[in-house]
């Protein structure tokens, strides 16, 4: 059942770029898609939330002093607000395949981050995953600048925004989560989320933007469950089950089946550069996964 959450997960986490494609046909932008996204998903994460709440005033969980508060609220801004409106803004004018790899690259910029902030040495090995995951990025940059056009840098440059402020999110979260436990993190964190985005949403588009084709809302509503309540739970539970590594690996699935659905359903292409670049990418990944492993403190 952990293989199968984490796998499932992963796909599903990855194809909100298919969605987010779909929706842009019908002349919404970037900030309508992740308020309807976080409008129609908030009511999920607010109950879950609501509940989190109850054990900690009936003394089950612990009480978050104001200190920790406030780390939510900010790890919601920069974590699933912040981070997934740079990336909506980018899937604009890049291909959903470049766009899940330049996302892939977050535990690579976890780890420079890391060695720059928090002073944890880079190993050869890490060097080396390192080197494969932005070889591959760049073979299906190559390849989307000769489809797409100089927009791929606009684009590119969005997501990589996203990439660098999730793992800012991963680093502020790896402590704070130790106390308040991945259930109330995710439920906090995503309903501050989602709040945040219908602030900006309403404060752009006002209720006037509420007034959209029911494919939007179709979609938007799709977006809101399958790719992002359910995962988010799934992720968290294949971690209680089978742990935070492996979990990771599997997570290898997202990007792959992306540059496959996105053949399917938005007809872009399948190239040998592509399938080179998503092979040294993953290669990185499962390098710096079982360099984590080795590290890992025995039990």
């Amino acid at each position: 059942m952990g293989f199968l959450l984490a796998g499932l997960g992963a796909v599903l986490f990855s194809a909100k770029a298919i969605v987010v494609k779909l929706t842009y046909r019908y002349g919404v932008d970037a900030l309508t898609i992740i308020g309807f996204r976080m409008m129609l998903s908030l009511p999920f994460f607010a109950a879950v939330a609501f509940f989190q709440a109850r054990l900690a005033r009936r003394g089950r969980l612990p009480v978050l002093s104001r200190r920790e508060r406030l780390q939510v609220i900010f790890l919601g801004f920069i974590g699933y607000y912040l981070s997934s409106y740079l990336d909506f803004l980018g899937l604009q004018y890049i291909s959903a395949g470049l766009e899940r790899l330049i996302l892939f690259l977050s535990p690579t910029f976890v780890l420079l981050l890391s060695a720059l902030l928090l002073k944890k040495p880079i190993v050869r090995a890490q060097w080396l995953a390192l080197g494969l995951s932005y070889l591959g990025v760049v073979f299906v940059f190559l390849q989307d600048l000769s489809f797409t056009g100089t927009d791929v840098l606009l684009g590119s440059g969005f997501v990589l925004a996203s990439a660098i402020s999730y793992s800012f999110y991963l680093i502020g979260s790896g402590e704070l989560i130790k106390r308040v436990g991945p259930t109330r993190l995710v439920a906090y964190a995503m309903s501050v989320s989602a709040i945040v985005s219908l602030i900006h949403f309403l404060a752009v588009h006002g209720l006037e933007g509420l007034a959209q084709p029911l494919p939007v809302y179709s979609l938007s509503l799709f977006h809101a469950v399958v790719n992002t309540v359910l995962p988010t739970f799934m992720i968290m539970w294949s971690v209680a089950r089978i742990g935070a590594p492996l979990t990771a690996q599997l997570g290898l699935l997202g990007p792959v089946s992306v540059l496959f659905l996105a053949a399917w359903l938005l007809g872009e292409p399948i190239t040998g550069l592509q399938l080179v670049g998503t092979a040294f990418t993953l290669a990185g990944a499962v390098v710096l996964g079982r360099v984590r492993r080795q590290a890992a403190p025995k039990a």
